[in-house]
């Protein structure tokens, strides 16, 4: 039987935990709100990464939770959690998480149509479980599928970040406390990734990259970008370099990189959160790629930003590469220098 427009009037989202993931999932808060105009949408996620949804059109709530301890403090935030679901007595549930305790907090918050994946012997808390692939597909098109049960085929819906004006003079403005031109071109650089080092271009070819960019662009600036845990990584490759290169790692919130990030002319990055930010914002990408596959995880509607070497053993997947990093230091400086000119150059 067709679901009907006013079917369900309370839907909960539960979004996935990391912030490429959570990005690349937005395309079903969207597709939700057209299928269901009149209901109120909640996302759930992970208060670190609530910020990204600030601003939503798509949202009328965020449901931002940290995760619950050991012992008796898992307990407690095991029943704060259930708690504040049965007061929103939610009439659909969708699950973008595959792990077996978001269902069950959906099962014991009575929510009462929950859609995910089956996995992990979770079906015993779904309504409706959807079959795994049984093809590769890109991971926005893995969210999306798990919508076909409530009558929503797959969109063209592309993920999408949302920003006030003020939020990008402020940006603006932080760049100009540290010395930036107006108007001067701005390459983004963001050499970490959360997942390992496997899928990082190594350290010291930043370093050579950021040298060889100023040199053939004596007018742009270069932000490097990172968290707290990166910080001493990007500190090292920004040591001695000209005032025109910025270390902004660990000096921003999510919002402000999320700013910074659509000022940017290009990105430099590994597969990695700022990249699929980038992606949502528009902003041009160079994506390098090692352990993992750019099929299942590349900058969704930016393949030609892509740089990967064809090894036998990519993508691998692993944390630490076993061997001798074959996929990513075959990619030379050169040709990401002259990459990063190309894609800057497409969007003057």
């Amino acid at each position: 039987m067709p679901v009907k427009k006013n079917e369900f009037k309370k839907i909960i989202v539960r979004m996935p935990n990391w912030v490429g993931d959570l990005v690349m999932a937005t395309p079903v808060l969207t597709d939700l709100r057209r299928r269901f105009p009149d209901a109120e949408i909640t996302a759930m996620c992970k208060a670190h990464l609530a910020d990204l949804l600030k601003k939503d059109a798509a949202v009328d709530e965020i449901f931002a939770f940290s995760q619950p301890g050991y012992g008796f403090l898992r307990r407690v935030g095991d029943a704060d959690l259930i708690g504040k679901l049965r007061t929103g007595q939610y009439d659909l549930g969708v699950l973008l998480t595959n792990s077996f305790s978001s269902a069950w907090y959906f099962f014991q918050g009575r929510v009462a149509k929950r859609v995910g994946y089956r996995a992990r012997l979770r079906s015993l808390f779904l309504t409706d479980g959807v079959a795994w692939p049984t093809k590769k597909v890109h991971q926005v098109d893995f969210y999306k599928r798990i919508l076909k049960s409530l009558g929503i085929e797959k969109s063209q819906t592309a993920p999408r970040l949302y920003l006030t004006e003020e939020e990008i003079r402020n940006a603006k403005e932080l760049l100009t406390q540290r010395g930036y031109s107006d108007g001067a071109p701005l390459i983004g650089i963001n050499p970490g990734a959360a997942y390992g080092s496997a899928k990082c271009w190594p350290p010291e070819r930043f370093r050579a990259l950021a040298q060889q960019l100023l040199d053939k662009d004596p007018e742009s600036f270069i932000l490097f970008f990172g968290d707290e845990k990166t910080g001493g990584l990007v500190k090292e490759v920004v040591q001695d370099l000209p005032p025109r290169v910025m270390d902004l790692a660990g000096a921003t919130d999510l919002r402000e990189l999320v700013c910074l990030i659509k000022l940017c002319d290009v990105l430099v990055t590994n597969d990695s959160g700022p990249m699929h930010i980038g992606a949502a914002l528009g902003t041009p990408l160079v994506a390098l790629f090692g352990s993992t596959d750019d099929a299942l995880t590349g900058p969704f509607g930016q393949s030609e930003a892509v740089i990967r070497k064809q090894v036998s053993c990519s993508p691998c997947f692993e944390r630490v590469c076993p061997i001798d990093f074959r996929c990513m230091r075959g990619i030379t400086v050169e040709e990401v220098a002259r990459r990063v000119l190309e894609r800057r150059r497409a969007r003057v």
